[in-house]
């Protein structure tokens, strides 16, 4: 049996339904966002693209009464991590087979204006099933139009920021939390961190830690756990220039830390997830 290979797709900030906030504190922050988006689940987007992967803002509109209204139910802050799937039937069958809980594929739509013409970028998701996952969302994403979604013009931003380098997990037992990635890709995906596990995620990876190990490293620049024992705390952006990246966090107003080799936005200041960029 062969597994999925462990490639980051994106990573998603729940805006819950105040999108027209997180737009502008992201926009602030440095990143060039596209158009806003339009699900035929319901749902409304932003994304900032990368090289390879992209952050996604994601949102219900204010008042909604049907659509993706599980969003309300997770508070402010990062809430989706998202591998690469190139064949969500074979993720589905594989995953199936090795025993991770794991949904059947859903497929959706978002128009997407592109040289003056609206077309359809078309997706289909495989998630974990409800409980699985204790702090968020995890998920494969198979996108059957890139090029709808990964352009040029979309891709250069005031912060410089070129990838994801890395997530970041609050989990109390960091080897439980592990174990899911395990069974996803192997156990040589997973290995020993100070106060944790990290998770190799193609260029990526996913630090699985304790609250205390986030604190450590943070401070009070990490985000309002809102009472949760596991959640989603932030995002490491590697940037082609921490000057770019200084020079647009002084142009949007925002709050932040400079130290060696990296700077620290605090989650207060970035929708409750703590921003780090490096070279």
């Amino acid at each position: 049996m062969t597994l999925p290979v462990a490639t980051l797709d994106h990573v998603v900030i729940n805006a819950r339904d105040d999108m027209d906030r997180a737009a502008d504190i992201y926009t602030r922050l440095g990143f060039t966002l596209t158009e806003r988006g339009y699900h035929s689940l319901g749902s409304i987007n932003h994304l900032a693209m990368f090289g390879t992967d992209y952050l996604e803002l994601i949102a219900v509109p204010k008042g909604a009464t049907s659509g993706r209204l599980d969003l309300l139910t997770f508070p402010f802050g990062l809430n989706g991590l998202v591998f690469g799937s190139e064949d969500s039937a074979i993720t589905y069958g594989s995953l199936s087979k090795a025993g991770v809980p794991i949904e059947p594929p859903v497929e959706f739509t978002r128009p997407v204006k592109v040289d003056g013409k609206e077309r359809d970028a078309r997706f289909r998701t495989v998630r974990m099933k409800a409980g699985v996952v204790p702090y968020g969302r995890v998920y494969y994403c198979h996108h059957f139009t890139r090029d709808l979604v990964w352009r040029d013009e979309w891709r250069h931003h005031k912060n410089g920021v070129v990838a994801i380098q890395r997530a970041l997990i609050v989990e109390p037992e960091p080897a439980a939390g592990a174990k899911l990635y395990a069974d996803m890709f192997g156990p040589e995906s997973v290995r020993d961190i100070k106060g944790g596990k990290t998770v190799v995620v193609g260029n990526s990876r996913f630090d699985i830690v304790t609250e205390a190990a986030l604190k450590a490293e943070f401070g009070d620049a990490a985000p309002d756990a809102e009472d949760r024992k596991a959640y989603m705390a932030g995002l490491t952006f590697r940037t082609v220039s921490l000057a770019k990246a200084v020079s647009a966090l002084k142009e949007g107003k925002v709050d932040f830390v400079q130290s060696s080799g990296r700077i620290v936005v605090p989650a207060r200041q970035a929708v409750n997830a703590v921003l780090e960029f490096i070279e």
